[in-house]
Formats: structure tokens, sequence, C-alpha cells
């Protein structure tokens, strides 16, 4: 099995999620004491958010860029970026590296493909809602793709000042969940959970909707990779 690369710390929360996953995958597919190699760089995710508000997303390559190049460099032999929304900079990350990198959005197509949805709505940050890097894979594999009409400024702030901290509130659920039934109402037969921290908040016991798990689906693709 390959050493898995994971660049993380974007939000710790989620980066912790991939961590189990990871190894929950590795066990599951080789049986026994069996657990992934994984090498994790985390990120500190200050200076990343500042540059994500400046709108400085060379810069951000740059430094995520060079992360990935370290892990490669220690004898990771697939890369994984544990987040939605910095994977705007993945050509950058791609273009310096000699290794394979799974962008996380095909595994979530690939579900969704799997499970016949042909019409999904996506949650995420402000970035991966209202930016095309994200809803133009998805389109380009045949998916329709809704983001939400409304309340996105709100959406978009659950994440950073709760998840990304890890604060977990009934009522910002009940906004996701609201935001999931419009979503529905406009013909989304399924939501992707599109930033690696809604999962705290929402799952399928909770949502109007089927969910995925972007960062559970990238997870288990990385696993795959690694044990090819």
């Amino acid at each position: 099995m390959k050493t898995i690369g994971l660049i993380g710390g974007m939000s710790w929360e989620s980066t912790a999620h991939y961590y189990a996953v990871l190894n929950q995958e590795t066990a599951r597919r080789c049986g026994g004491l069996h657990s992934a190699p994984v090498i994790v760089h985390s990120l500190d995710f200050a200076p990343i958010e500042a540059m994500q508000r400046a709108d400085d997303w060379t810069q951000a390559g740059e430094v995520l860029a060079a992360a990935a190049q370290s892990l490669e460099g220690q004898g990771c032999g697939v890369i994984g970026l544990a987040t939605n929304t910095m994977h705007i900079v993945a050509p950058a990350i791609v273009a310096r590296l000699g290794v394979p990198f799974v962008h996380i959005a095909t595994p979530t197509a690939d579900a969704l493909l799997a499970d016949g949805f042909e019409t999904v709505g996506l949650l995420g940050t402000r970035f991966t809602m209202q930016r095309r890097f994200y809803v133009d894979g998805l389109e380009a594999r045949g998916l329709a793709v809704l983001v939400p009409d409304v309340g996105i400024t709100n959406l978009d702030g659950i994440i950073y000042e709760e998840l990304c901290r890890g604060i977990v509130r009934e009522e910002s659920r009940r906004i996701y969940q609201d935001a999931i039934a419009r979503l529905a109402a406009r013909g989304a037969e399924a939501v992707i959970l599109g930033c690696t921290e809604i999962s705290m908040l929402i799952d399928d016991s909770s949502s109007p909707l089927p969910t995925y798990d972007t960062a559970e689906l990238h997870a288990r693709a990385l696993v795959e990779v690694a044990l090819a």
C-alpha cells in the first residue's frame, strides 16, 4: 500500500475525520490489524483563511503546492487535500506533483451517479457555492447542480464561525435543514455536503434529502488509489 499524503488543518476538525476514515477503510479492505500509512501536513488555517478573504489564490496555491511537494518528497505515493474550498488551487498543486492527486469532486460525482441521481444540491463555503471550480467538474460528469438561492452568507458564517471551531448548534442545524428543503423544492434529489465540516451538523438522519459526505468519500478514494 502506498503512503497517503494528506494536506490538512483547514480545519483540523475535518482533518481528524479524514484520519479516522482512512484507517477504517484500510482496515475494512485489508482486515486484521491493518491501518493506513499516512503522513499529514497540517497547515495553520488562519493564514490560509486570510488569503481566501483577500482573494489571493495565487499565494494560497503556492503554500499548498509546497506542502504537496513536501509530502511527495517524504515518500507519499498519492496526495489528498482535506478541504473542498481549497480545491480552487488544485491545478497549481497538480502541476508540481509527480504522483497522483485525488480531486475531492471525483469520488463525490462517482457516488452520486452510481446511485442514479441527476440533480443535486451543493452546500459549502461561499467560495464553493458561488465559484465555478466545483460545479463545473460535477456538470462535466452529467450532473445538474443547484446551489442555495438565499442565505449563502449565513451558511458560510456557520462553517467558519462555528464548525471550524468545533461548535455544533441546533439552531444552525435547522438553518441547514431549511436550506436543503429549499433545494429539494427546486428539484434536488440529493445534497452534497461540499464542505468537509458540514457532516458535523447534518447527515442522512437529520436531512430532508440523502446526503453525500465529501470528506468520507474522498478518504475512501484515497485508500483505493493507495492500494491499487
